[in-house]
């Protein structure tokens, strides 16, 4: 019996033979660690996973040396995406010195700062492996509209650049800082991060956009979390969706001359709600030194700077 193949078939076929052939061969290196205790969670104090099976990151929650094998093994580069619009300028120094100590160390990093004024951008010393590229971008007058155009530009550049250049992206804003490891035990599809003013509050307490008429609306009657819009991320392709999503919402209000109460913070807890992150950062990774937190928040990974607000984001 003669057996014919469909010419498309076969050259796809040929296509992945293909590539199989240009894969590394995965060397598996001998790693010595304590054994996971099934009948001993790591932590009692807090919740580890989200009713859809995503994982909650805490401190003590995950091996470091485990997940920095498994993302050597895959050669990773991380992009990290910051608006530095204005006076905003001013965070990058701090921003980037303390990136270099604790943000990804070891791992491949593309810095993409979005500024006006390139000029004034800080020299900063580099690790190797790691470099940075200043993306200039207009001005606006308002800082809600440099928090709300973000996700237009970081949706247009996935797109055209970093898809091209990275696996990852983590969107911060400027004015905060690392204190503490920030690594790959965050990387993930998509991950939102806890709100540090709202990680253990009820779904009556979130600051969500509770009017109707607007795009980001969500009733109060529904919420897991409140995440905050100071980290967020993914791979490319999940934070092109993400901000696809957020930015065509804003237009649907700027139609209807609605802005949302939060602005694209508002539209990143809608996205999130309906599109479940596939791991969610504690509030350790979302924090201000505030006093008497107790032992919940054991590291402060990634902290807010201080700052007159009116003095900076208006001039």
């Amino acid at each position: 019996m003669a057996i014919f193949c469909d010419p498309q078939t076969r050259t796809r076929d040929s296509e992945n033979a293909f590539r199989m052939e240009l894969l590394e061969d995965v060397s598996l290196k001998r790693m010595l660690y304590e054994k996971p205790d099934t009948l001993k969670p790591p932590r009692t104090d807090v919740l580890l996973v989200t009713p859809w099976l995503a994982p909650i990151v805490w401190d003590g929650s995950f091996n470091i040396d485990i997940l920095n094998a498994q993302f050597h093994q895959r050669h990773v580069r991380i992009g990290l995406t910051v608006f530095a619009i204005k006076k905003y300028i001013v965070f990058m120094k701090p921003l980037l010195e303390t990136a270099e100590k604790f943000f990804m160390v070891g791992h491949k990093v593309n810095y993409y700062v979005f500024t006006d004024r390139a000029k004034e951008m800080p020299n900063i010393t580099l690790a190797n492996g790691r470099q940075l590229e200043v993306l200039e971008v207009p001005s606006y007058k308002r800082w809600q509209d440099v928090s709300m155009r973000r996700m237009e530009m970081i949706r247009d550049y996935s797109q055209k650049k970093f898809i091209n250049e990275v696996d990852y992206l983590v969107c911060v804003d400027a004015d905060m800082k690392f204190m503490d490891e920030v690594g790959v035990e965050i990387l993930s599809d998509v991950f939102g991060t806890l709100h540090r003013a709202f990680y253990g509050a009820s779904r009556t307490q979130f600051p969500n956009e509770r009017r109707k008429a607007s795009a980001a609306y969500i009733p109060p009657d529904e919420g897991d979390f409140y995440y905050s819009g100071s980290i967020f991320g993914g791979t490319v392709e999940g934070v092109h969706k993400l901000t696809n999503f957020c930015h065509h919402e804003m237009l649907t209000d700027k139609e209807n001359n609605i802005e949302a109460i939060w602005h694209d913070e508002s539209y990143l807890n809608k996205y999130f709600l309906y599109h479940k992150p596939t791991k969610v950062l504690s509030a350790e990774y979302h924090w201000e030194n505030y006093p008497g937190v107790g032992t919940i928040i054991k590291k402060k990974r990634f902290v807010l700077i201080r700052k007159n607000d009116t003095a900076i984001r208006n001039k």
